[in-house]
C-alpha cells in the first residue's frame, strides 16, 4: 500500500469535494422541505393531538418505518428505475440526489415528530383557549417552541447525509465516495483514501459544531 501523497490528484479531490457539497446541499434542502411537513403531519395525526387520525397515522408511520429500515446502499439500487424516470440518470451528482432525499426524509420526519412531542402540552392548550387556529398553533407555537430540537435534528440528518453521499459512490454517485472507491479501494491508492476520509471528517466536524452552536443559541436559558 502506498502511504505517500504522490497518487493524489488535487484537482480531482477538489472536484469530488465540490460534488459532495452539491449533493449534500441539495439533498439536505429537499429533505427538510419534505421531512418537516411529514413530521408535522405525523405529530398532528398521532393520538391525542390536534388532528388525531389513527388510520392515517398508522399507514404513514408504517411507510416511514419501512423507508427508514432499508439500508441506504440497497435503497439506492432499488430506486435506480425511479431515479432514471425522475431525473433522467442514476449516475453522478444528479442521480444521487433522489435516493439521498428518499433515504433521509423519513429519518428527519421522525426527528421532527419527536421534537414536537417535547413541546409543553399546556402551551398548546393555552393557544387553543385563545382561539388560535391549527395553522396558527403550528406556526406560532409548535415550530418556535421546538426550534432547538429541530435544529439538532437537521444537524443529525445532515451528518448522516455526509455518509450517504460517500456510499453513493458505490453506484457511480460521484463525489469523494466515488474517488475513495475507484482509487483508494479498487487501485489500492491508500493516500487517496486517507485524503477523502480526512475531508469527510472535517466536513462532519464543521457541520456538527455549527449545529451545536445554533442549538445553544436558540435554547432557552
Amino acid at each position: 500500500m502506498d502511504w505517500t501523497m504522490e497518487n493524489v490528484d488535487w484537482s480531482e479531490i477538489a472536484e469530488g469535494t465540490l460534488d459532495t457539497l452539491t449533493m449534500l446541499g441539495f439533498s439536505t434542502l429537499f429533505t427538510i422541505l419534505i421531512g418537516l411537513p411529514l413530521g408535522i403531519i405525523l405529530f398532528l395525526t398521532s393520538r391525542g393531538q390536534l388532528l388525531q387520525n389513527k388510520a392515517f397515522y398508522s399507514v404513514a408511520s408504517f411507510i416511514v418505518n419501512v423507508l427508514r429500515s432499508v439500508p441506504f446502499i440497497i435503497l439506492m439500487i432499488l430506486l435506480i428505475p425511479f431515479t432514471k424516470l425522475l431525473v433522467g440518470t442514476s449516475l453522478g451528482v444528479l442521480g444521487a440526489i433522489p435516493p439521498l432525499v428518499i433515504g433521509a426524509a423519513p429519518f428527519f420526519a421522525r426527528l421532527v415528530e419527536t421534537s414536537l412531542r417535547e413541546v409543553d402540552r399546556g402551551v398548546i392548550e393555552a393557544a387553543q383557549s385563545m382561539g388560535a387556529s391549527n395553522w396558527q398553533i403550528i406556526w406560532n407555537v409548535l415550530l418556535p417552541e421546538s426550534r432547538p430540537g429541530l435544529i439538532a435534528g437537521i444537524t443529525i440528518t445532515t451528518v448522516a447525509l455526509v455518509s450517504y453521499t460517500a456510499m453513493s459512490g458505490v453506484i457511480g454517485g460521484g463525489g469523494l465516495g466515488d474517488l475513495a472507491i475507484r482509487y483508494g479501494y479498487q487501485r489500492f491508492q491508500t493516500d487517496v483514501m486517507i485524503v477523502t476520509v480526512v475531508i469527510l471528517l472535517v466536513l462532519v466536524q464543521i457541520l456538527q459544531t455549527l449545529g451545536d452552536r445554533l442549538v445553544l443559541r436558540f435554547s432557552r436559558k
